[in-house]
């Protein structure tokens, strides 16, 4: 019986094979990425020629840092906003667009509770902008 082994020897490793696959999977993955594109199906409406577009109408309201807030000319306060808007606005549209404009140094719970009216009015477009 020949002692061609040794417990002592190391078996060495050759991760190169392993390296050239990857390398060549990497070059076809870098390739083929780019000409993969996504393509969801749109159908778009028929418009018409014979009817007039129209603007919406929309509301813009500004809260400044005193809590004023202000809609075209008219002022409220922020304790007395949520009446005084169902009051005045009851006829308004309630698809017209709103637009929120408050300062950023108000609180969170101030600008939430502006929005929170509003919705509680029926206005279900309500935006929040931000400069």
């Amino acid at each position: 019986m020949s002692k061609d082994f040794s417990w002592d020897d190391s078996p060495d490793l050759n991760i190169t094979p392993l390296m050239d696959v990857m390398l060549v999977l990497m070059a076809i993955l870098m390739v083929t990425a780019p000409t993969l594109t996504f393509q969801e199906q749109i159908t778009l409406p028929q418009g018409s020629k014979t009817v007039q577009v129209t603007k919406q109408k929309t509301i813009t309201i500004r809260m400044d840092t005193k809590k004023v807030i202000r809609i075209k000319n008219d002022e409220y306060q922020l304790d007395t906003f949520a009446d005084d808007f169902v009051n005045k606005y009851t006829m308004f549209d309630k698809g017209a667009e709103v637009y929120i404009h408050a300062d950023e140094e108000l609180k969170y719970k101030d600008v939430m509770y502006l929005l929170k009216s509003v919705k509680a009015a029926g206005f279900e477009k309500v935006s929040l902008i931000t400069l």
